[in-house]
């Protein structure tokens, strides 16, 4: 590729939440300053300044660097500055990838100021150290992360409350701690939530009460609290799943349940849920919602039999839900078929309703047996059970 004369810049620039804690020279203004500068006694065009603000360097999954790197592969720049390696990023494998492969094939330059990289000049020593720096930087980013776990992890031991915005149902208190405190208005719905589900009430058919009711979803609630715009991404509808979340949720007995989430490593920060033998739970911290009765009469519905499926008519035919094979222990199915009776010139048509195990059902004669029990006859044995019960309590 011809040798660039003419430069096009792209600074880059980075600062990350761990970073704010450590020297001024670090800011963002300070490397602005610096390769402005620098780049103004080069005679170089600066064509754009891309900020990363808050981002880590271990992943390149950051808005400005892609914006960078797109730039530099259309042509707009062909040269990249930076204060040093680490700002670029701390991943020692894709920086080494970017600078090493990707950017020669682009014939882009690449400056780490501090650090005496310039791609131009392949022969320096700075050039040779270069994969060690990287493998540093990297070391330093996992030695962070370790120092920053065992720090949250102490502040939950000791009580504290780290969290941006309180449960749904709460806000965040003034104490030191910042212990959640009671929101009325959304305790209430919280109460009624845990009340309906003791009472048999599945997570789907509260939430669809809750939508028809027009009460607000949780982010919907604290956006119009905060008197500002929901900015999470959101449909603003109640679903089964976020109920059933809340309702595991220890923050409503009063208790702390941190550290329940965790992130694949200091590199890959995608949100993982942790062994509930892995949370740090602090018992009877704050003012609960719900009692230990209520909460354990929502464990006792889950744990029970589920609620019977509606048919496509939407009717729940008795007992759905309720019957289980003697043989295998899994739940039977309700099947019905056409049968047609009378004579040929009066047909009569009706439904023929049987339990059949559902394993059976699913898999064939290897799950189970092939047995069943008539609808009408199952209802009459209830029924006589039911009978018999009340005339023993007479």
């Amino acid at each position: 590729m011809p040798k660039q004369t003419n430069y096009n810049v792209g600074i880059y620039v980075r600062l990350s939440k761990d970073d704010e804690r450590a020297v001024e020279s670090l800011s963002i203004e300070n490397q602005k300053l610096i390769l402005t500068k620098y780049c103004a006694e080069q005679g170089w065009n600066i064509v754009d300044t891309y900020v990363d603000d808050g981002y880590s360097g271990t992943s390149f999954d950051r808005p400005a660097v892609q914006r960078l790197l797109e730039d530099a592969k259309t042509g707009i720049i062909n040269l990249i500055i930076v204060k040093d390696l680490s700002r670029f990023g701390r991943n020692y494998i894709q920086v080494g990838q970017y600078i090493d492969y990707i950017f020669p094939t682009y014939n882009i330059r690449f400056i780490a100021l501090n650090d005496n990289v310039d791609t131009l000049n392949g022969n320096s020593t700075a050039m040779d150290m270069m994969p060690i720096m990287n493998v540093f930087n990297e070391w330093h980013a996992a030695n962070t992360s370790k120092k920053i776990r065992a720090v949250i992890e102490a502040n939950c031991k000791a009580g504290k409350y780290r969290t941006t915005y309180a449960p749904y149902g709460y806000i965040k208190g003034d104490n030191p701690n910042r212990l959640p405190v009671i929101d009325p208005p959304a305790a209430s719905v919280v109460k009624r939530m845990f009340q309906m589900r003791a009472q048999g009430i599945s997570p789907k058919h509260i939430a669809e009460t809750f939508n028809s009711e027009g009460i607000k979803v949780p982010s919907d609630y604290l956006a119009e609290r905060l008197d500002r715009p929901n900015h999470w991404v959101t449909n603003h509808l109640w679903s089964g799943t976020r109920i059933k979340t809340m309702l595991h949720n220890p923050t409503y007995l009063g208790h702390l349940a941190q550290m329940r989430t965790t992130t694949v490593s200091y590199k890959n920060h995608k949100t993982v849920k942790k062994d509930q033998s892995e949370w740090v739970i602090i018992e009877n911290t704050h003012e609960p919602i719900v009692s230990q009765e209520l909460w354990d009469k929502c464990r006792e519905m889950e744990a029970s039999v589920s609620q019977g499926k509606k048919n496509r008519t939407g009717v729940v035919w008795n007992l759905s839900g309720l019957m289980y094979c003697a043989d295998c222990g899994n739940k039977m199915r309700l099947n019905y078929n056409n049968t047609t009776n009378g004579s040929k010139k009066n047909p009569r048509k009706y439904f023929r309703h049987n339990y059949t195990c559902g394993s059976y059902s699913r898999s064939g004669k290897m799950a189970c047996s092939s047995h069943y029990i008539k609808l009408k006859d199952i209802e009459a044995i209830v029924l006589a059970d039911i009978r018999s019960m009340g005339r023993a309590d007479c």
